[in-house]
């Protein structure tokens, strides 16, 4: 038996529609629609174009259902953001993690509860942009006194194609609002002031979330009846599924952000833990992603842009050619510092970062590419040291999954800095993830993690990367 599903997979500058094949020995996929997600600065802050993507992605679910074949559709996306509705309307348009409100909700949550306190509760890594220093500022600004739920963006899709509201367990484990035992945490909800009842019922990936109703398929002209399904719809809870790893094995998702760490079968959320910055989000079958949040792709892409606007036309490819021919030292710098966090002149930004350590700066556009590249993979190398002295787990390969599997100098540099094998691959991690947990949920794919990943290597090509000996 063999199933065709669709994946609706939005990362944080694209979407894609993915249509796939999958049986116990079967993994084909057809790509049908790709659209660009840039969010929009208006008065108040910075936005997602929600509604643009909502269309995009059902007109493609509709090139996916051509023959009315479609059995399901699942959604993933980036974590933490979320839409505040009334009565079933949206109250405002989603703000955009990177909008610097983020600042003043980290400051009202510190107010109330300590961060080690907070950690033990939630076991997130402290980071400004989590939903619940966002929902702090809908608080103060007095949104949450109108709002009746909040859904996670995945959800809103769900209920936008189904009428019904639930909250997928991956997703919301990275809101900073659930307790380590994955239930809501109302407890400290009162504490801070959030109704408990702005929540849904939480459901776990593979649940049926119902079917897309009639007037959406007719609207968009979707075939046959699909029905929506639950998946890990945070992006990295699917990616991490077809993460094709054995034991001892790490992964790095790595696009705009790099997902750093390693798969546990319970919570980390020591002290250790604590300092060194990890966080414990939730995984398909019950899973913990133990891991840290680099920062990833978006340096390279944003200095790019500014180098772009200021009439530069090199691209991607030749300035990865000229950084690969770097056989100089470069100096690094820490990915995860703060500073490289919003939007903005990435290559000033490096530039004051050594300078005011009284470093040299890189010099010149390949320098400053492989510099870029050199300290993301000097970022993931200290981060899998860590996973594996506070967990006690051996990494002996690590595996690069998304956009960051194509930049075969990245995947290099991590196995130089790691001094461990990198398998690079599938590129379309999050995608493959969401359609393998829909046909399993079918009956047309296996039923374990493991056999999943068993299908992922035997179906896509992988390439290895072995290290090379450091001068």
């Amino acid at each position: 038996m063999t199933a065709t599903v669709a994946a609706v997979d939005l990362g944080a500058t694209s979407g894609r529609v993915v249509r796939a094949e999958v049986g116990p020995a079967t993994l084909r996929l057809e790509e049908v629609a790709r659209f660009e997600n840039r969010p929009v600065r208006i008065g108040d802050g910075l936005h997602w174009s929600v509604l643009g993507l909502y269309d995009e992605a059902m007109r493609g679910v509709a090139a996916a259902s051509r023959d009315a074949s479609l059995a399901s559709v699942a959604v993933d996306s980036w974590a933490v953001d979320y839409a505040l509705l009334r009565r079933g309307s949206l109250l405002g348009i989603p703000f955009s993690y990177r909008d610097d409100r983020t600042a003043r909700g980290l400051e009202l949550v510190d107010r109330v509860i300590a961060q080690p306190e907070l950690y033990a509760r939630c076991g997130l890594q402290r980071m400004p942009f989590t939903t619940i220093n966002q929902l702090m500022v809908d608080r103060e600004r007095g949104v949450l006194e109108v709002a009746d739920r909040l859904l996670m963006l995945p959800d809103l899709f769900g209920y936008w194609m189904t009428g019904r509201m639930v909250a997928e367990r991956t997703n919301a484990s990275t809101t900073g609002l659930m307790r380590l035992d994955d239930e809501w945490d109302a407890e400290l909800m009162g504490m801070l002031g959030i109704p408990p009842s702005l929540l849904a019922e939480v459901v776990e990936p593979g649940t049926r979330i119902g079917p897309i109703d009639a007037v959406t398929r007719e609207h968009f002209g979707i075939e046959g009846a699909p029905d929506v399904l639950a998946v890990g719809s945070h992006d990295t809870a699917s990616a991490v599924v077809a993460v094709p790893m054995e034991p001892g094995g790490a992964y790095v998702s790595s696009g705009t952000w790099s997902l750093v760490g390693i798969e546990t079968s319970a919570p980390i959320a020591t002290p250790a833990a604590l300092e060194a910055s990890f966080t414990n989000e939730g995984g398909v079958d019950g899973r913990t992603r133990f891991l840290k949040n680099v920062m990833g792709l978006w340096i390279l892409s944003e200095s790019m842009r500014t180098w772009h606007a200021a009439g530069e036309r090199l691209g991607l490819p030749e300035l990865l050619h000229a950084a690969a021919a770097v056989d100089w030292a470069v100096p690094v710098f820490d990915p995860t510092d703060d500073a490289f966090y919003p939007p903005g002149d990435m290559p000033s930004r490096i530039r004051a970062w050594f300078e005011a350590r009284g470093q040299r700066p890189p010099q010149g556009r390949a320098e400053v590419v492989r510099c870029i590249l050199e300290s993301l993979a000097e970022g993931y190398a200290r981060a899998l040291r860590d996973a594996a002295a506070i967990s006690g787990q051996p990494i002996e390969r690590v595996h690069v999954v998304g956009g960051g599997a194509r930049n075969a100098l990245l995947c290099q540099l991590t196995a130089d800095r790691t001094g461990l094998p990198v398998v690079a691959g599938p590129v379309e991690a999050s995608a493959i993830g969401n359609v393998l947990v829909q046909a399993r949920a079918l009956g047309a794919a296996p039923a374990s993690l493991d056999e999943l990943r068993a299908l992922v290597r035997t179906t896509h090509e992988l390439v290895e990367y072995r290290p090379r000996a450091r001068g």
